[in-house]
């Protein structure tokens, strides 16, 4: 038994503006519908693609998405940002409407898309619960018998007394989910406001999440970049792009289709077209980087980054070099390493391709998202190449004891120094 069915759904956003922006125009769309034509807007609407430049202020959000979801399914929905993920949610979840297109779903929804997603501020934690299980159908009888277990998930006893208003954004998302999951919906639909929780948080609530499909036969729709954990909670997982669903089947594979997208920051690897990268006197080029015997662009704190690159010599015998910049997720630029240690740093080269190796070592980099830039440099001082944000990755804590150290620490990188004490 299915319990979600999507057929041929579809929405229209106009850009800088709500709904079509204008009465009018609001207007001409009803005098369509209730004729039984097609909407007009749906014309001049083009796919919504982030790097290009549009002709039109009506862009697809969703292009003619069709699925099913069975019934204790727990299903994986991946895309880059702006692949229409969270618009197909918010509209599963009753936020928003379809431009076209129709929606069946056999039971209660619960949904958890962003902090603060069915809270209101002012009530407080023990407030919100009822307000939520009564949003939901409950009684005042079947609420309390789920209370105390809302509150020991969410580790917020202390403050279920407190307006919501001032709790932090985890303490929000600690109690949102945990009254998400405990008031019994049929379908839980979680975007990736779950990251927003530490590490610990985050574990649990994945397996309270196979805990409800596994043993209630409850449907989950998780959307998460976090692809180590869509890949080990999810039964299926399906792909968006530009409000296209283009692939589905199992977990692995979906993954490994999305991260051989060219361009995407969840490649393991980037490939460029040959003269994509190349130097003005067109005697050099950088042809791609690599994450080396990795399937998900995603390391532990103690995992060594092994990197390689690979560049070639077109034309003459110049003295050649690489340097690589790497930078945290919001630009903090962390540190620069030119090849100084390699057999064939600042050596004239012959013409050919080149592969090169640099390992960023293991304990050194705190959790968070990293890119990396590229020069290549000609003859020790002039950049013949320069490629910015040439690939990403994330570093991840797996919760595991470092040092006598636990959780994150401060700033971006966690060296452990040599400290030394002598009693006098």
């Amino acid at each position: 038994m299915n319990a979600i069915e999507i057929r041929d759904l579809s929405k229209i956003y106009r850009l800088g503006a709500v709904s079509t922006g204008t009465i009018s125009h609001d207007l001409n769309r009803w005098w369509y519908s209730v004729r039984g034509l097609e909407d007009p807007y749906a014309k001049i609407a083009e796919s919504n693609a982030r790097d290009t430049k549009g002709t039109s202020d009506y862009v697809w959000s969703l292009k003619d998405v069709n699925l099913d979801v069975k019934q204790g399914e727990i299903l994986g929905i991946i895309g880059k940002n702006g692949a229409g993920k969270s618009t197909l949610l918010k509209i599963l979840s009753r936020v928003t409407g379809p431009t076209k297109g129709k929606v069946t779903m056999h039971g209660r929804v619960a949904s958890l898309l962003e902090v603060g997603t069915g809270f209101h501020p002012e009530l407080t934690g023990r407030e919100n619960i009822f307000l939520n299980g009564a949003i939901l159908g409950m009684t005042k009888k079947e609420i309390r018998s789920k209370f105390d277990e809302i509150v020991s998930f969410s580790g917020v006893e202390r403050y279920v007394d407190t307006p919501v208003k001032r709790y932090s954004s985890g303490m929000y998302v600690r109690l949102a989910f945990a009254v998400a999951a405990h008031l019994e919906p049929e379908i839980l639909i979680v975007d990736e406001v779950l990251a927003v929780g530490d590490a610990e948080f985050q574990k649990k609530c994945i397996g309270k999440m196979k805990d409800v499909s596994d043993r209630e036969g409850r449907t989950v729709l998780f959307v998460s970049h976090n692809l180590p954990a869509l890949t080990s909670l999810c039964s299926r997982a399906v792909l968006m792009t530009k409000g296209n669903l283009v692939y589905s089947g199992e977990p692995k594979d979906v993954v490994s289709h999305y991260l051989n997208e060219e361009g995407n920051p969840d490649a393991i690897q980037t490939k460029w077209a040959a003269g994509a990268n190349i130097s003005e006197d067109h005697r050099c080029q950088l042809n791609g980087i690599s994450f080396v015997n990795k399937e998900l662009n995603v390391f532990n704190l103690d995992e060594s980054i092994e990197i390689e690159i690979e560049y070639e010599i077109l034309n003459g015998e110049d003295r050649y070099n690489l340097s690589l910049s790497l930078f945290a997720g919001d630009d903090t630029y962390i540190l620069s390493s030119p090849s100084i240690s390699d057999q064939w740093f600042d050596k004239p080269h012959t013409v050919g391709v080149y592969r090169t190796r640099v390992t960023l070592p293991a304990n050194f980099l705190n959790e968070g998202d990293y890119y990396i830039t590229l020069l290549l440099v000609q003859n020790a001082k002039h950049v013949a190449v320069e490629v910015g944000r040439a690939i990403y990755f994330k570093v991840v804590d797996d919760g595991k004891k470092r040092g006598g150290y636990y959780g994150k620490w401060s700033g971006v990188v966690r060296l452990e120094l040599p400290w030394r004490t002598v009693k006098n």
